[in-house]
């Protein structure tokens, strides 16, 4: 099954067959193609509806944005987060960068800077590089026109879907360029989220610096 989304045969926010139909077509039994729906609703590739049946998941869907951002205000309350694009360039893979997309060093690749504002507030600043070939014709002003989020937006014009990602988080302190843009003093503490998400086939597509200011915010991760 995971096979026919790689594919496409089902794209995001499509219904799945029925698990009648769907065991006759690959010729297994409904209780085996029940557990594969299971635990593919459980790793967010398929959300069931009541009542209406089970779909393929989509970054368009609000609640798949704090699968990925787990940056919350301290006071609990919801907020409005935008995506401020400053920078969208063509490059060549940096080892740092080829190490982390498995691609060779010089390879293409996209890099974009942009800002994340939490009611108008600067708090999070990400350094975004992408496997150049998969993101060909991204442009700073296709960034800014589009008022999908980023993972939306890569989902519904370059059919790449993020399934997964990896983190690794650490302290460090503010250089002149992120104190500026983040509106903090240099040298202030910021916490570093490096991500790498993943499509399908277990291929990273995206490695991305995010510098997070955590003046009024905090990261929470649920355990369990």
């Amino acid at each position: 099954m995971i096979k026919s989304l790689e594919e496409g045969e089902w794209g995001p926010g499509d219904a799945i067959p029925s698990e009648a139909e769907l065991a006759a077509h690959f010729s297994v039994s409904q209780g085996t193609v029940r557990k594969a729906i299971d635990e593919m609703a459980a790793e967010n590739l398929l959300v069931r509806r009541q009542g209406k049946g089970t779909f393929v998941a989509t970054h368009d869907d609000p609640r798949s944005i704090y699968r990925f951002l787990r940056l919350m205000p301290d006071s609990g309350q919801s907020e409005h987060s935008v995506s401020e694009p400053l920078s969208c360039r063509a490059m060549t893979a940096p080892p740092e960068v080829a190490v982390a997309l498995e691609i060779q060093a010089g390879d293409p690749v996209i890099a974009v800077e942009r800002l994340l504002r939490f009611e108008g507030e600067p708090v999070v600043l990400d350094q975004i590089y992408l496997v150049g070939e998969l993101f060909s014709g991204l442009t700073l002003e296709r960034l800014r026109v589009s008022e999908r989020s980023l993972y939306s937006l890569f989902e519904s014009d370059y059919g790449v879907r993020m399934i997964r990602a990896e983190e690794r988080l650490r302290a460090v302190s503010a250089d002149g360029h992120s104190a500026r843009l983040l509106a903090v003093d240099e040298g202030s503490p910021l916490l570093l989220v490096e991500r790498t998400a993943f499509t399908y086939g277990n291929k990273p597509v995206e490695w991305r610096r995010g510098l997070y200011s955590t003046r009024r915010h905090h990261y929470l991760n649920e355990l369990g």
